[in-house]
């Protein structure tokens, strides 16, 4: 469908493919040629409805928005559902407009490392739904056991730029029974959500490790605004090898997500809450002549 870039660590075990012309998605991480991305409707169903699988990224706003349209920094935004995904469940708008965008230009690519460009201003259609016009460069880099992804937002115009972008790490663990996979979640604070999914403004306190242990019969469709730790490290792990998602830097926010019956567990690393376009809450910006870099890792430890 498109070409694809794949990087390799300095020990061989693992391999990571991105797929450029199909919105950068990260599209396979294997160890030892195992799959930890769960593929779901793999890129044709991303290229076709959105519909995401492995880690594609939620650019300009993650997860889900309040509705069609909002108010900020003085612009009345009225968002064209024929660029943007509808949630299925709510009828929200749902994860951004850059859903397998083909305008991702490669800088430069290496056996262990990739870096492209996207200039969202360039094009009408993104900035109908988020008239702040800007650059997003994005870049991944494979060490021993571990792919690091960056990504930056540069304003390009006199504009501030509302931050409030995130990704979709849909990680899984083959051979192994999702009952007894083993979780960390290192949060300190669940939002307490509406019947539309969306963060009421209060929170539910979660002590430490609370949430950790066998993922069992659980399901998760959680949001937290308070994490643990300065790089909070979340994990899947099984007698076989275990799956870090550590946020570096940039991300204060987290959803999970596992619904029941699935083969996937998502550590999702937010610059901002869910809904931060509409309400405001914890919604920083990128002022003209600066940028925002925000960063997280996997990491893969065999056991």
């Amino acid at each position: 469908m498109t070409a694809a870039a794949t990087l390799t660590d300095s020990s061989g075990e693992l391999e990571a493919t991105f797929l450029p012309a199909l919105g950068m998605v990260l599209s396979s991480l294997r160890h030892r040629g195992d799959e930890l991305l769960s593929q779901r409707g793999g890129p044709e169903a991303y290229a076709e409805r959105g519909s995401t699988f492995a880690v594609p990224l939620l650019h300009p706003w993650a997860n889900r928005l309040a509705g069609w349209s909002y108010d900020l920094l003085g612009h009345d935004v009225v968002i064209d559902p024929a660029y943007a995904h509808r949630d299925a469940a709510t009828g929200l708008p749902i994860h951004g407009v850059l859903a397998a965008s083909p305008y991702w230009q490669v800088l430069d690519t290496r056996s262990d490392r990739i870096s492209a460009e996207l200039d969202f201003g360039a094009h009408p259609e993104y900035l109908d739904a988020f008239p702040f016009p800007h650059r997003v460069t994005y870049s991944a880099d494979a060490e021993t056991l571990k792919l690091t992804v960056k990504l930056r937002i540069i304003p390009s115009s006199d504009l501030s730029v509302p931050i409030a972008f995130g990704f979709h790490p849909y990680l899984t663990l083959p051979g192994s029974d999702r009952r007894d996979w083993m979780l960390r979640l290192p949060v300190a604070e669940r939002a307490v959500l509406d019947d539309r999914y969306l963060p009421t403004g209060a929170g539910e306190p979660v002590a430490p490790g609370a949430l950790d242990g066998p993922l069992g019969d659980r399901a998760f469709d959680d949001s937290f605004e308070r994490l643990l730790d300065d790089r909070p490290a979340f994990s899947v792990a099984d007698p076989r090898r275990r799956v870090e998602i550590s946020f570096d830097c940039g991300y204060p926010v987290a959803q999970v997500f596992a619904p029941p019956g699935s083969d996937f567990i998502c550590f999702e690393p937010m610059t901002a809450p869910v809904n931060a376009l509409v309400s405001g809450r914890g919604l920083r910006l990128a002022q003209p002549g600066t940028e925002f870099t925000a960063a997280f890792a996997i990491t893969v430890q065999a056991l």
